[in-house]
């Protein structure tokens, strides 16, 4: 069973900085497309950032030179680095991934179930 778990939010200043980390567990062969999405009450949830396997990266207009997605393949663990942070940014944010387990021959989407980011102004 693919599980992914979400850690390091939290409240911050506006201007601050924050780290999120989502770690993939279970019977894991590959990540492929990973991604973090964001929610806020009232809003559609959307995408903040992605990157594929080959390192190709995709932001949000709203994030684009603040916000950085990366990935620990050896660990089965993407992150977030917020920096210069806005409370427009306040929502629960989402980690999502394409994962294929291993013995099977296709791929799942799998979701965190979110962590509350608070920026205070």
């Amino acid at each position: 069973q693919v599980q992914l778990v979400e850690s390091g939010g939290g409240l911050v200043q506006a201007g601050g900085s924050l780290r999120l980390s989502c770690a993939a567990s279970g019977s894991i062969f590959r990540l492929y497309v990973i991604g973090w999405y964001r929610q806020a009450p009232g809003k559609q949830r959307e995408l903040v950032a992605s990157t594929n396997s080959g390192g190709t990266t995709n932001y949000a207009d709203s994030v684009k030179g603040r916000f950085t997605i990366s990935r620990d393949n050896a660990e089965n663990t993407m992150y977030l680095q917020m920096n210069s942070l806005k409370p427009e940014d306040t929502a629960v944010y989402y980690c999502n991934a394409e994962i294929r387990s291993r013995g099977a021959m296709t791929s799942s989407v799998y979701w965190g179930r979110g962590t509350q980011v608070t920026v205070s102004s």
